[in-house]
């Protein structure tokens, strides 16, 4: 499965530009600020429905312009898998997806139909910041496979906003429609348990993916570990719940539940964050990105497109030359890169025995 060609019209600093692509590598060279990881945010954004730097459609529009539309066709070998993917936005107004000539009737009906992997500079909050990020690395994976997952996350989140609430509403006199919060624990039971079920087979299958790309990347220098920290582990859903009663109700929020979940990250016994070096996280987050890649190959029998935003930079010289040998290998499909230098892509891709492209982007599309 590939991406054959896309067109953008009011896409971030996009007027109206459009592309055909390789099947292999295709390269976006350019200064910083000319629209190279706003084009595989586009190609995100066609794949996963949203953007992979913002949660506000209004944020991915051309400034100034009142609408947005992108189009891209997909293809498997030689076949064209149906008509174009049309994203069509209206801010406030319409969010129209329409493949095969359809209109969806909700966006979560796409997500998983093209898997995608992104690999951006960012990842390293992975490691560095809270749990949300890693719980969305986990979230953004099973997703893409999964459509009960996803629908369990959507109703789970919902609930538990509705808990949030009341909590807010009861907490400051210390009371509680006891009647109601059991109604909400009940219903996020179900979904909990789901998506806790989930997450842990996950961790466990990905984990010898995981080893097997840090070893690659980091010529298995270190012992890393991957585990998954859940209180439901341990407790029935019930007691989980009646276990922070009390300190919902003292600090008027949620403070059990699978939006507490975690990964534990350990290098040679030690937590990944505290002990390791800045080499040793970047090898940790790109075998844990490239893991997420071999997991949804492993699950949705097609090759996954894989989007890399200024790795020449953000790696050394040798954790670059291990990822590029490995993208060389079959196992991968389609990529998409950015650089803003030219004869070092020219160099990297030209030892490669796969197709490629080079795309030089230019001011010319910028604000």
């Amino acid at each position: 499965m590939y991406i054959k060609e896309i067109q953008l019209i009011n896409y971030k600093n996009y007027n109206e530009y459009s592309l055909e692509f390789s099947r292999g590598i295709n390269c976006f060279v350019g200064l910083n600020g000319v629209g190279k990881t706003n084009m595989l945010d586009a190609i995100y954004y066609m794949c996963m429905t949203k953007s992979r730097f913002s949660s506000t459609d209004r944020n991915v529009m051309r400034r100034g312009a009142e609408f947005c539309r992108v189009v891209s066709s997909f293809h498997e070998d030689e076949l064209l898998l149906g008509a174009s993917l049309i994203l069509k936005l209206i801010p406030g107004k319409r969010k129209d997806l329409e493949f095969d000539g359809r209109v969806y009737d909700k966006l979560s009906e796409h997500v998983g139909r093209f898997p995608v992997v992104f690999i951006a500079p960012d990842d390293t909050d992975l490691i560095r910041e809270g749990s949300e990020a890693r719980r969305k690395f986990v979230d953004n994976t099973i997703c893409q496979y999964d459509k009960k997952y996803l629908h369990s996350l959507i109703t789970y989140n919902r609930v538990l906003k509705q808990r949030s609430a009341l909590l807010k509403q009861d907490g400051r006199n210390m009371r509680a429609d006891d009647a109601l919060l059991n109604a909400y624990d009940m219903q996020l039971e179900a979904p909990a348990s789901y998506i806790h079920a989930c997450r842990k087979t996950f961790v466990e299958e990905m984990e010898p993916l995981f080893y097997k790309y840090y070893s690659r990347i980091s010529s298995d220098k270190e012992k890393v570990q991957i585990s998954y920290k859940s209180k439901l582990n341990e407790l029935t859903w019930q007691e989980y719940m009646d276990q922070y009663r009390m300190q919902d109700l003292y600090s008027q929020r949620c403070n059990a539940g699978i939006h507490k979940d975690d990964l534990i990250f350990e290098m040679n016994g030690e937590r990944v964050k505290q002990f390791s070096s800045q080499g040793q996280t970047k090898s940790f987050v790109l075998a844990l990105k490239l893991s997420q890649f071999g997991k949804l190959l492993q699950i949705k029998e097609t090759k996954p497109i894989l989007l890399l935003d200024d790795i020449f930079d953000k790696l050394d010289n040798r954790r670059v030359a291990s990822l590029m040998d490995m993208l060389g290998e079959e196992e991968f499909g389609q990529v998409f890169l950015t650089d803003t230098d030219f004869d070092r892509v020219n160099k990297v891709v030209k030892t490669m025995e796969r197709d490629h492209r080079i795309f030089q982007l230019d001011a010319e599309n910028e604000d």
